[in-house]
């Protein structure tokens, strides 16, 4: 792996419209992104909604191999989310898209745009169930802990 390279975790989420087909669409349209390389997929998991009320999700994770800084990964989400008709409303409100950058190699990282590792991923069970299904032994690099060890103290009963 070069130092342009990075090995990168993304969560996926929606529960409007098709979620099913929206979810595998993003999912081909990073894998179609140059630069990136999808290495693997969770499963999709049907989770209850945090925050107002809403339909469940269905959420999950990719492991990509990146050639692109956070930053522009970022973009990239960005105008993936568009694409599939993401409106940014309500905080934690309902959408046909969610992407979030979880992990990306090592690296800590805290801009006014970017938080990586994630700041909520540690106490999400529908982040780190489909994690723990690709990237069981992944240290995150805040706790010092892998996602087997993180999914111990999180209830996993509402996915």
């Amino acid at each position: 792996m070069s130092n342009n390279t990075a090995n990168t975790a993304i969560a996926l989420g929606s529960n409007i419209g098709d979620s099913h087909t929206i979810l595998l669409g993003a999912i081909d349209a990073i894998a179609q992104t140059p630069g990136i390389r999808l290495i693997s997929q969770s499963s999709l998991y049907r989770t209850k909604a945090v925050g107002p009320p809403q339909p469940d999700y269905l959420n999950g994770c990719v492991l990509l191999q990146v050639e692109m800084i956070p930053e522009l990964l970022l973009e990239v989400l960005l105008k993936i989310e568009n694409k599939f008709g993401r409106l940014r409303g309500e905080r934690w409100g309902p959408r046909t898209l969610d992407l979030d950058i979880l992990l990306y190699s090592d690296r800590i990282i805290e801009t006014p745009k970017l938080q990586i590792p994630h700041p909520r991923m540690r106490e999400r069970a529908f982040v780190l169930v489909p994690l723990m299904e690709i990237a069981p032994d992944w240290i995150d690099p805040v706790s010092g802990l892998t996602i087997k060890e993180l999914i111990k103290d999180v209830d996993c009963t509402k996915i």
